[in-house]
């Protein structure tokens, strides 16, 4: 929604309360918004650091408002070992900014906000692409599929997964063909999603989902359970990554690729 022109003159803390032409106003930052932005920029440098967010890469968001939905992102095309406070933009749950600043949000809002509404009691999305997840996701991928499965068995550190409180198991992540089309690729998620069974106890269906040569989507009830997510994806990915470049005949690599 757009906000027709302020006057030059109008004082900052008094923008909140100019409704021109009967259209809703900017709202101002709420503290528990600046907390929000304070923690994302740190994950930008966090994820940047490490590797999982090179160049202007990722998009990171938090939700905001229930009802209605409403998530607060990032905007597009930031470099985000450099998150600026006004690097941030407040939508809606079509990814229509509401907040009246003219920022344009990330290219794949439609994505979070998808995700916000389909999984239960989801407060953060944080999408990354590391070298690892882009490698695995193209190499799952069957050719010309839209839809794959990357499986991830009997490491310890699926525990770092919510529901999830043994090593013997596995964790199948999904992997959705790649398009710039955010529309198509939201209705093929919402498709693939609404069917599984979000509302019993412990263990979620899944953790989050891989785009092929492309990168990783997670979650959590907050921001530092989807941080906890995307470093424990991470983590797996590379052990699995790194299994498959072992010898040949190595009982770790039969082991991979039995799980296949």
């Amino acid at each position: 929604m757009r906000c027709g022109p302020k006057p030059a003159s109008l004082p900052a803390r008094s923008r909140v309360a100019y409704i021109p032409d009967l259209m809703a106003a900017t709202t101002a930052p709420t503290a528990a918004n600046t907390d929000d932005i304070d923690r994302l920029r740190a994950i930008g440098r966090e994820f940047h650091g490490r590797g999982w967010s090179l160049g202007t890469s990722s998009n990171y968001s938090v939700v905001v408002s229930r009802d209605p939905l409403e998530l607060l992102i990032t905007v597009s095309g930031k470099d985000k070992s450099a998150l600026g406070r006004d690097d941030f933009v407040r939508v809606d749950a079509a990814g229509r900014p509401v907040d009246g600043s003219g920022r344009k949000s990330s290219a794949e809002t439609l994505l979070h906000c998808t995700i916000a509404d389909l999984v239960p009691h989801v407060g953060a999305v944080l999408h990354t692409h590391s070298v690892w997840g882009t490698i695995l996701s193209g190499a799952d991928l069957p050719r010309g599929a839209g839809r794959g499965r990357l499986r991830i068995e009997g490491f310890e550190m699926l525990k770092g997964l919510d529901g999830i409180t043994t090593h013997d198991t596995f964790e199948d992540v999904p992997i959705f063909a790649n398009t710039q089309d955010m529309t198509e690729l939201a209705a093929r998620i919402r498709g693939d999603f609404a069917v599984l069974d979000w509302s019993a106890p412990g263990r979620p269906p899944c953790h989050g989902f891989l785009l092929s040569r492309h990168g990783l989507y997670t979650w959590g009830r907050d921001l530092a359970a989807a941080r906890r997510h995307i470093e424990i994806f991470e983590f797996l990915f590379e052990c699995v990554a790194r299994s498959r470049m072992l010898p040949a005949g190595s009982h770790v690599q039969q082991q991979q690729q039995q799980q296949q």
